[in-house]
């Protein structure tokens, strides 16, 4: 069952699966001409109505995602906020990035609750990880994992392979791995023109050590600019983990008419994971641009076909995993350019009329490429030799 809501800037879509378990996607975006203070009590206010509205209780939250347009200035209100501090024994994963809210805001919150039937626990493992218990199953959320750097000068590769150490580490705490485990990343790159090529570079080796190749396969990610409320962080990451995973219950989503392997160009990551449940599946695309099944751009310089272009790949991968773009539960949109956003703001409501989304300023890996999306998809399933969700 489906259901999305629009108005004053609150969005949501719901998903519930024949368990009777649902999940909300909640976005919100303040008024973009109030004072970052006033934003920020317009959202968390938004959000306490929403939740109420909705019958959802605290400790429904799971995620959530803060969008800053100046982290190292707006830091310290935020992190003095309910949106940010762990209440009453209630801890939730919450990453902080700056990648300036559209068409002009200081913050936006994009979040994950269930409203879960059965019993769910929720355990701050450090100060970066929040381990969810449900069904037996347990689900790792890393927000905002990043590195002390060693070197004075900025180096995207150590800190990549820091941060990658910090989550193989947890994961072998719980008896799991990146191979086995790890879902979906999105990582971070302060100047993602200057230091993704550095990142790509650590991600490769490491993925390597640890059994992650083209003949086994890679994780679900977006690698984007974004900034660290740490200024000497030039990488941070967001992570996904499921530690029970079965066999049967994890797919890999390609199109090859329609894109490549991302191999081909020499990255390490997989176009989209499909994790299915005995009621339901999740589909996690990652960052998706104008990219042609020879892993060229398309159309250099027009944002619009660009975004044409990624939405029909962002269709292709969601067939291939049996949805399709109305089962999107989320969407999250990176513009190069700011300057764009009118360009594209009215396709995406034509394209996506029913989707809560965040519109950011976030440059891709290629200079070329304008416009990239991603998202996160549902649908029901009938399987009850799955694990339930």
């Amino acid at each position: 069952m489906l259901k999305v809501i629009a108005r004053d800037g609150v969005s949501f879509k719901r998903f519930c699966g024949d368990d009777g378990d649902e999940e909300y996607q909640i976005v919100i975006v303040p008024p973009g001409h109030l004072a970052f203070e006033a934003q920020l009590r317009h959202m968390q206010a938004a959000y306490e109505d929403v939740q109420k509205s909705l019958g959802l209780d605290a400790g429904s939250a799971v995620f959530r995602r803060l969008f800053l347009s100046d982290a190292l200035n707006q830091i310290a209100l935020v992190k003095d906020s309910d949106l940010a501090v762990d209440r009453c024994g209630n801890p939730v994963a919450t990453s902080i990035v700056q990648q300036s809210p559209l068409p002009g805001g200081k913050i936006a919150l994009l979040a994950y609750h269930i409203n879960s039937k059965a019993p769910m626990t929720k355990t701050r493992l450090a100060a970066r990880h929040v381990l969810v218990t449900r069904n037996g199953r347990r689900h790792l959320w890393s927000a905002g994992l990043g590195s002390i750097p060693s070197n004075p000068e900025p180096d995207a590769a150590e800190q990549t392979h820091a941060i990658f150490a910090t989550l193989a580490d947890t994961l072998h705490g719980l008896g799991g791995s990146l191979a086995a485990n790890c879902v979906r990343t999105w990582i971070y790159l302060r100047n993602a023109d200057v230091f993704y090529q550095g990142m790509v570079t650590a991600r490769r080796e490491l993925f390597v050590r640890a059994g992650l190749t083209a003949a086994t396969h890679y994780i679900a990610s977006t690698g984007i600019e974004g900034g660290s409320p740490n200024r000497h962080e030039v990488v941070s990451m967001d992570a996904l983990s499921l530690l029970d995973l079965e066999p049967g219950q994890v797919s890999y989503l390609n199109d090859f008419d329609m894109l490549c392997a991302t191999k081909d160009y020499g990255v390490t990551f997989e176009r989209g994971t499909r994790i299915a449940f005995a009621d339901r599946a999740h589909l996690y695309i990652s960052g998706t641009a104008s990219i042609d099944r020879r892993g060229r751009v398309l159309h250099p310089g027009d944002v619009c076909r660009q975004l044409d272009r990624a939405i029909a790949n962002v269709d292709a991968l969601l067939r291939s995993g049996g949805a399709s773009r109305d089962d999107m539960q989320h969407l999250i949109v990176y513009l190069r350019d700011a300057s764009d956003y009118p360009r594209i703001s009215g396709m995406l409501r034509e394209s996506f009329p029913d989707v809560p989304a965040v519109v950011v300023h976030g440059p891709v890996c290629r200079p070329e490429w304008l416009v990239e999306i991603e998202g996160i998809a549902a649908v029901s399933e009938n399987n009850r030799s799955l694990p339930a969700f």
